[in-house]
């Protein structure tokens, strides 16, 4: 059956946008927040290392000062920052059960529009006061939360077994993209507009999406208007054992199942090296090698755009592995997740080993950052392999224990680097590093690629 053209690859384009403009949604309070505050209350510089030297200061050139400013101290902004994962934890399990009982479009399309309403909103709310930003954080975290379960359970009922890497990969790597254009283009908005016009544009983009999304999608092959009758029987002949017709959810043997754990494990220990690499590489670079990289939009999208290029490529690879060389699919997702997670905690430890380099650092945090995009085809898709009729709920339960990792792991680096040393912040990326070596190696222990007994009706898989 073609993949041109066709209603599964048409559902991966239109779900690559969605993640797009989710992560640019995300991301763009962190790069609007600059301009939305008083410059005397702008973070407190911290004791600077003088180990390295100081950089060239860049040539100021005039810039659009008419948006509002705000009296927000450090500790506002990091409040403001962090309600999105208050919002974002509570919806994961609850997404993925009611993905599971009323079909991912809605919940996925609402999410998403949900998310964009919230953000046309968000000056409105900075103008009201601090509360009501940060209530609107929250609610754009609640929307957000219920997207990737509800994506899963879609492809628990799309994805032909031997095409789930390029797929889910295709869908997934929008979120990367999201990140690599709506950095730096948030900052000329800000630049050359005004910050109110960084909300208005995203928000206004990810309504559009909402239509052409109900619109052109349908929860499951028998139900899309357009599908081929041969594309239509390629999906459901190939899913026909692997689907439970179960209506209860086996939470009891779900929650105690090893393989599961497995992927929570390795989900918690790569995330928490992702969100140092996200919210402390920076800092570490301008106090310690007193290079800015906020300074420059391409450098600060560079470790997220070579991650982009690692998830396509590496879901080719992997269903190329799987299906032409005969690879297991157990074999194909540990080997995966260690390549995704060992080798950002190399990058990362040798970060804090390079002297006053700042290219060098660049150089580091890209490839850390690119070489994760393999776990895209490791743990990630592993729901879809061990139960794919709970697909979503699986990774509402593995993304609730991945978001802690966001509240508390920058909380504690900051806690640890009082006094900016090299010493501290080799500390710091010893943690992060060392967490990830133990995820991946659990995961490699512990993983399967079989569908689990619990998750089929009936059947008995073996030797997927």
């Amino acid at each position: 059956v073609p993949a041109c053209c066709s209603a599964r690859y048409n559902l991966a384009l239109l779900a690559f946008f969605g993640f797009f403009l989710l992560y640019a949604l995300r991301v763009n309070l962190s790069v609007a927040l600059v301009d939305m505050v008083e410059p005397n209350t702008t973070l407190a510089k911290n004791t600077t290392s003088n180990v390295c030297p100081e950089h060239s200061s860049t040539i100021n050139v005039p810039r659009n000062t008419t948006g509002e400013k705000y009296p927000w101290d450090a500790d506002t902004q990091g409040w403001i920052l962090g309600s999105f994962f208050y919002g974002y934890i509570i919806t994961q399990i609850p997404g993925g059960y009611l993905a599971s009982r009323i079909g991912g479009k809605l919940l996925l399309g609402f999410g998403i529009f949900g998310t964009s309403v919230f953000t046309l909103l968000t000056p409105l709310a900075a103008n009201l006061g601090v509360g009501y930003l940060i209530a609107v954080r929250a609610l754009e975290g609640l929307g957000e939360g219920v997207t990737f379960p509800a994506m899963h359970s879609m492809w628990s009922s799309w994805a032909p077994p031997l095409e789930r890497s390029k797929l889910l990969s295709i869908s997934y790597a929008g979120a990367q993209l999201g990140t690599v254009v709506s950095l730096p283009l948030s900052g000329l908005i800000c630049y050359y507009m005004n910050w109110v016009y960084v909300f208005y544009i995203f928000g206004a983009l990810g309504v559009v999406w909402f239509f052409f999304w109900m619109w052109l999608v349908s929860d499951t092959p028998e139900t899309h208007r357009s599908i081929s009758h041969a594309e239509r029987e390629y999906i459901l002949s190939s899913l026909k054992d692997q689907l439970s017709t179960q209506k209860s959810v086996p939470w009891r043997p779900m929650l105690e199942s090893l393989p599961l754990w497995a992927i929570v494990v390795a989900h918690f220990s790569y995330n928490w090296t992702f969100y140092t690499l996200l919210t402390l590489l920076p800092t570490y670079m301008k106090e310690i090698l007193r290079f800015d990289a906020q300074e420059n939009g391409f450098l600060s999208a560079l470790p997220y755009f070579g991650c982009w290029l690692c998830i396509i490529l590496s879901g080719q690879i992997a269903d190329y592995l799987r299906e032409k060389e005969n690879f297991s699919t157990v074999c194909v997702r540990k080997c995966f997740t260690l390549i995704g997670m060992i080798g950002p905690a190399v990058f990362l430890v040798a970060a804090g080993f390079i002297g006053c380099n700042y290219a060098l650092a660049v150089a580091f945090v890209t490839i850390s950052t690119t070489l994760g995009g393999f776990c895209t085809s490791g743990y990630s898709i592993n729901h879809l392999d061990i139960a794919p009729s709970y697909a979503g709920i699986l990774l509402g339960i593995t993304n609730s224990f991945a978001t802690i990792p966001g509240m508390v792991g920058p909380v504690i680096a900051k806690n640890l680097t009082h006094n900016n040393t090299v010493g501290e912040w080799q500390t710091v990326f010893y943690i992060a590093a060392s967490i990830n070596l133990f995820g991946a190696i659990f995961f490699a222990f512990f993983a399967s690629g079989d569908v689990q007994d619990w998750a089929v009706s009936g059947y008995h898989l073996h030797g997927s």
